[in-house]
């Protein structure tokens, strides 16, 4: 079973911070989930479209010049990061999941996956891009049908995990709250991976490891990580 940081080890640092991803990767996570929002031709991590939940600020990004993002607090010192400073912090020592949350060009996207590659030791197959919106993926897919796609949903598709196949994703993220065997077994079927959200209890873990599923996406990461261990080896890559 894979154990994926869900946005870093949020339970116990900021969330989408450096600081979070370090402690995800500290406590042995080797996949962490983060998230993005294009803003004045720069890709932030952060979950929200507003800044009030996670930093001292208040208003949508769109409010916020750069310099003035730059000086927000999300947490013990932190600041959002863009992409490029975290594929620098991070420099290819685990797997990425980045869920697109607000997107305006791909070409932007595009870019930070080379840079990622090519300055910070990732390879393409650590890289995996997913998102709620499935029209972006599909676009993703026909420039880039090299990199890896998760088609997200928190619902259960009357053809199941047919939507998953034809946008020729790699996996198919799914919310713990409508996750089944029918499902899982569909996307197996399908040669889909199946990685569920949000997962904090150990009475999940083993249910969903026993269903089959490939992944986690975990809170408090560290806590999956010691569950599993030693039956599990985690490595830095898409399994």
């Amino acid at each position: 079973m894979l154990v994926i940081a869900h946005r870093g080890a949020r339970e116990t640092h900021p969330e989408n911070t450096l600081l979070a991803f370090e402690q995800a990767l500290a406590g042995g996570a080797t996949a962490i989930e983060l998230d993005i929002h294009q803003h004045h031709g720069e890709l932030w991590v952060i979950h929200d479209s507003w800044v009030n939940r996670t930093t001292n600020g208040s208003g949508p990004l769109n409010w916020f010049s750069l310099e003035k993002l730059k000086k927000l607090d999300a947490g013990q010192g932190e600041h959002i990061p863009t992409l490029k400073e975290t594929f620098q912090s991070l420099s290819g020592r685990c797997a990425l999941n980045i869920e697109l949350k607000g997107m305006d060009d791909m070409a932007l996207l595009l870019e930070h996956l080379d840079y990622a590659i090519t300055h910070c030791q990732f390879s393409n197959e650590q890289l995996l891009v997913s998102s709620f919106n499935h029209h972006w993926l599909a676009e993703l897919n026909r420039l880039r049908p090299a990199t890896k796609i998760a088609a997200l949903t928190a619902n259960k598709p009357i053809g199941l995990c047919q939507f998953a196949e034809q946008l020729n994703a790699y996996s198919i993220n799914v919310d713990i709250d409508v996750v089944d065997s029918e499902m899982v077994q569909d996307a197996k079927m399908r040669g889909l991976k199946v990685f569920v959200y949000t997962v904090n209890r150990p009475q999940d873990w083993q249910r969903l490891h026993n269903m089959g599923v490939d992944g986690v996406f975990c809170d408090a990461p560290s806590n999956a990580v010691d569950y599993f261990s030693p039956n599990t080896v985690q490595r830095p890559f898409w399994p």
